[in-house]
């Protein structure tokens, strides 16, 4: 059963979204502070986290940057309505989608269910790498080597790395990109998400510089097989 935490100061979600999602197979364990999600996070067992913005403590940015300092666990944040800036900066602190509130239960589950399927273990024969000049994708460990060094990806990174890659020199367009990582066409503040999470996964492929914008096309993967 995959385990969740929600830290949100509202007392009075947690119940109902409980009962909501146990519907479906999750556990929600909620905290309303900060600190306590954070020390209920450090003892490990979680799948995914979600996370409020507006929090006592500190605020769910400050969250969203410690907990992706420490691990790749999934995070969903929960932003105001029509704040386009909120949902821009959490993405580029490395959370994996948003939600505005007040949100519909079913969407967040949609969500959800969406992050967990990109950090599942893939259900393929064993043994498949991806060897580049300076990269090497592990798809059954989901691990990445860049360099010959360990690189930490959140789940939707790595799935962004495997979609390209899987056909280098392939242009994918941004409503291509979110219809295969998130499932649903795009809008505005869609299409600047993939704009923040390709730059994301530059940063850390640094100094490689193999992926490739294509003015008013898309993306492109450029490595060269090793």
């Amino acid at each position: 059963m995959p385990r969740l935490l929600l830290i949100d100061d509202d007392e009075a979600l947690g119940p109902p979204l409980r009962a909501y999602l146990a519907r479906s197979g999750f556990e929600l364990v909620h905290a309303t502070r900060p600190s306590a999600g954070l020390a209920l996070l450090r003892q490990g067992g979680f799948d995914a986290a979600i996370l409020d913005v507006m929090l006592p403590e500190m605020d769910g940015f400050e969250l969203c940057r410690t907990i992706r300092k420490e691990s790749g666990l999934p995070i969903v944040m929960l932003t105001a309505r029509g704040d386009v800036m909120d949902r821009v900066v959490g993405l580029e602190l490395g959370a994996d989608d948003y939600l505005p509130k007040p949100f519909e239960p079913r969407e967040l589950l949609a969500r959800l269910q969406t992050v967990l399927r990109r950090v599942a273990p893939a259900a393929a024969a064993p043994g498949r790498v991806w060897r580049f000049d300076g990269i090497e994708i592990d798809l059954d460990r989901r691990s990445v080597r860049r360099q010959g060094e360990a690189i930490d990806l959140t789940g939707t990174e790595f799935e962004l790395l495997v979609l390209l890659a899987g056909t280098p020199a392939k242009v994918f367009s941004r409503d291509d990109i979110l219809e295969r990582l998130r499932g649903h066409a795009a809008e505005d503040i869609h299409t600047r998400a993939v704009d923040i999470l390709v730059s994301r996964l530059r940063r850390k492929l640094e100094p490689l510089n193999c992926i490739k914008t294509l003015r008013n096309a898309g993306y492109t993967f450029a490595g060269v097989r090793a």
